[in-house]
């Protein structure tokens, strides 16, 4: 029987674990999207317990928490963190065969030095533990990032961010890079009118822009993206339900932003034309500027309306839409290609249906100017298990340059979760090492593969985003 989160764990074959230890494990981390906060990372956040750490913001435990029969006061509530997290030592033997049972053990033993599995009978021993350790200074936002490896992340920043927190971090010192990435989904929520209006007056203000069209609007978020580039940054990200493909005249858009500025709510023919144009015109300052171009797209949120209502957005109450967008987003490509302005581009799809189809889209728009231009993202969000990773990298094998992709990232809140770039790399390497062993690929080709390996784990990435 082979032990638990063993040197070998999910590596099969010894040229995975050649491959892994000899060559992904060493590779730095470029964790190019993530969701942390730049505050804590400049004022270098020291954590009051396992629970503010772990268990704060996230949405992939609260769900299984509240699977389990888990009372919200328990997991969003006030309860004390104590019992927060006696309640997560009491889901965790509920969630074998769920990603969390692997991820939270990988997270226990990487940072803290734990090996043994949380249960209601550990739970005590574990929070006492690693409450201890959190203490040490090492255990800050900062010391954490050390830790794993981390050489630079994006986060993920609005136009009307002052963007005062990465600033500081760069005038700190601190070794490892922390750049904003731009992203303008509130831009594009004109779907609430009084939110909408709110938001538009605050990017009036910090743009200096009297926003009063649709003209106005792009100069405000046109003079925001030049003042983004001059802090770093070097990527966008879009977050959309779908592709968007419309036709709209400039009476038209004007009309559209008008009635929406005065309080009435929009068709959904006027939210398809003013977001076809919005993200055209986007996604043409991203190619102006030679960054790269993230869309992260096919959510369906908020389903639960009564919890929305009481918990509001980023609480689990997400899951996978139904929309497939291949046309509209052929058109859109198609019309960013005719005009020279198709930035460097990841499309991220929610849908498992819709993996060997992204896939195949992004080779229509792969223009020889770059290796890899195109790429299909990392398998995301409810696909970043073990079964949607070797999934995505297969389809992509299948229908593109694995060994042109860039790789893993986090997409997460915690600072505990860069052993997800560990639980790829080993995924990763057993693929690639289950081939070998199986004479699928040549022996005599090892070192290549091996360097193939560490190209994906960092040398892609660092190369692709010319950090």
């Amino acid at each position: 029987m082979i032990p638990f989160l063993n040197d070998n764990f999910l590596l099969h074959t010894e040229t995975a674990s050649l491959l892994y230890h000899g060559h992904a494990k060493r590779m730095p981390i470029i964790d190019y999207h993530c969701h942390l906060n730049p505050r804590e990372i400049a004022e270098d956040k020291r954590f009051r317990s396992i629970t503010e750490l772990w268990l704060g913001g996230d949405h992939y435990k609260w769900r299984a928490m509240r699977a389990n029969g888990v009372d919200e006061r328990y997991i969003t509530g006030d309860a004390s963190d104590w019992e927060k997290f006696q309640k997560w030592a009491e889901t965790m033997p509920y969630t074998l065969r769920n990603p969390l049972y692997h991820w939270s053990h990988l997270e226990l033993k990487t940072a803290f030095g734990i090996d043994d599995c949380l249960n209601p009978e550990s739970a005590e021993s574990i929070y006492a533990r690693c409450n201890e350790l959190l203490q040490r200074p090492e255990y800050s936002a900062r010391g954490l990032m050390r830790h794993y490896g981390v050489e630079l992340v994006c986060t993920t920043d609005d136009p009307v961010d002052d963007l005062q927190y990465h600033r500081q971090i760069k005038e700190s010192g601190f070794e490892i890079k922390v750049l904003p990435a731009w992203r303008p989904d509130k831009a594009m929520a004109l779907g609430d009118p009084k939110s909408y209006k709110a938001y538009i007056g605050r990017l009036s203000e910090v743009s200096g822009i009297d926003i009063l069209n649709y003209t106005t609007l792009i100069d405000a978020l046109q003079k925001r993206h030049d003042f983004f580039e001059e802090n770093g940054c070097r990527l966008s990200d879009h977050g959309m339900d779908r592709f968007y493909d419309d036709t709209c005249t400039k009476a038209e858009l004007d009309a559209i932003f008008a009635n929406v500025m005065n309080g009435q709510t929009p068709s959904d023919r006027d939210l398809n034309k003013f977001r076809t144009a919005l993200l055209h015109d986007l996604a043409v300052m991203d190619a102006k500027s030679e960054w790269v171009q993230q869309f992260h797209y096919g959510p369906l949120r908020n389903n639960n309306e009564r919890m929305f209502a009481l918990k509001g957005p980023d609480t689990g109450y997400d899951s996978i839409g139904e929309d497939f967008t291949a046309r509209e987003m052929a058109h859109f490509f198609s019309k960013l290609d005719a005009e020279r302005m198709l930035a460097k581009t990841i499309v991220y799809n929610l849908n498992p249906a819709a993996n060997t189809m992204v896939a195949a889209m992004i080779g229509n728009f792969q223009d020889g100017s770059i290796p890899g231009k195109m790429q299909f993202g990392a398998a995301w969000w409810f696909l970043d298990q073990k079964h949607g990773i070797t999934e995505q990298l297969s389809v992509l094998s299948a229908q593109g340059l694995l060994s042109r992709f860039v790789g893993m990232l986090t997409d997460s809140r915690s600072f505990l979760s860069y052993p997800r770039h560990e639980y790829f790399r080993r995924i990763l390497c057993d693929l690639i090492g289950n081939d070998v062993e199986n004479g699928e690929m040549p022996v005599s080709e090892l070192p290549r593969i091996a360097q193939m390996v560490e190209d994906i784990c960092y040398n892609n990435a660092k190369r692709y985003f010319g950090f």
